[in-house]
């Protein structure tokens, strides 16, 4: 059948939790057979920027049903397949970027069957709430420290320094919560932003951040996610209709409808040290509502 020559189509960004699809390829990679079809509902860890980890789920094909132990971004330029490691920049002409669906070795799928992905609701749900907490807290965070900017700095989707967005070193999204780290290095000092200080007071930083969000949650702001088309790579937003602007970021996972559904959602911050640079770790988690 030889290598895909388009993008896999995903329907997760619309929610859909199944999808039907034809297989393209079927290869062993380590201990696994990756399986990638031309249509997946299932959402992938990308190596690139592994925010938010793959979904669970189950692939059938026919009667026989397999779990899907992993899902994973990988890219071919017509020659070569790479599954996990993509060497080249998402969108890169002449390039595919696909999902592979990791069962156990035994797994019987081949290139031409017609197969049903599922993704797990409950997992979906509890990441999804995750991811949408993790955008809300940093849009919170934003402002929070919008007054320790000495100088002009990029502004976030509501017109605050994007604190989140210039310091971030990596984001880490968990059912019902996330994890964000963010270096307090030279260059961000230089860029204008006062850290002095800024480890004695957590709990007044945690609190501000808390009541900005309990705000936007009794709003129940609207979220949905934009997108340009329907391959892995075309651009996705995600958009929050917050009391008085519309929030915009680039975003590639999953979310809720609304910040209502996050339910209660509360953040915690530490200082740690990172080889002599200082690191601010915001905890975020949410007790969903019914």
């Amino acid at each position: 059948m030889g290598l895909p020559d388009a993008d896999t189509i995903v329907t997760y960004p619309a929610g859909d939790l199944r999808a039907e699809g034809r297989v393209l390829v079927a290869s062993p990679h380590g201990d696994h057979l990756a399986v990638i079809a031309d249509r997946t509902s299932i959402h992938p860890v990308d190596a690139a920027w592994p925010d938010q980890p793959a979904d669970a789920g189950v692939l059938r094909a026919g009667a026989r049903e397999y779990a899907i132990r992993d899902a994973v971004v990988a890219a071919t330029d017509g020659e070569d397949l790479h599954i996990g490691s993509v060497p080249v920049r998402p969108g890169t002409e002449g390039w595919s970027f696909l999902v592979a669906h990791l069962l156990d070795a035994d797994a019987e799928v081949g290139e031409g069957d017609e197969v049903e992905l599922e993704a797990d609701a409950a997992t979906r749900r509890a990441l999804s709430i995750g991811h949408t907490a993790c955008h809300a807290a940093s849009l919170a965070l934003n402002r929070a420290l919008a007054d320790r900017w000495s100088k002009a700095a990029r502004e976030d989707a509501l017109g605050s320094p994007d604190f989140d967005g210039i310091a971030i070193a990596s984001s880490r999204i968990e059912p019902s919560g996330s994890v964000d780290r963010y270096r307090l290095n030279k260059s961000l000092r230089r860029a204008g932003f006062d850290a002095a200080g800024l480890a004695d007071g957590l709990d007044r930083l945690a609190a501000s951040v808390d009541s900005t969000l309990a705000e936007w949650i009794a709003d129940d702001a609207k979220v949905r996610i934009e997108r340009v088309g329907e391959d892995l790579t075309d651009r996705r937003t995600w958009v929050c209709e917050l009391p008085h602007a519309s929030a915009r970021i680039p975003c590639g996972g999953t979310h809720v409808a609304s910040l209502g559904e996050l339910g209660t959602v509360d953040v915690s911050f530490a200082v740690q040290d990172d080889g002599g640079t200082p690191v601010l770790v915001m905890t975020t988690r949410a007790g969903a509502s019914a």
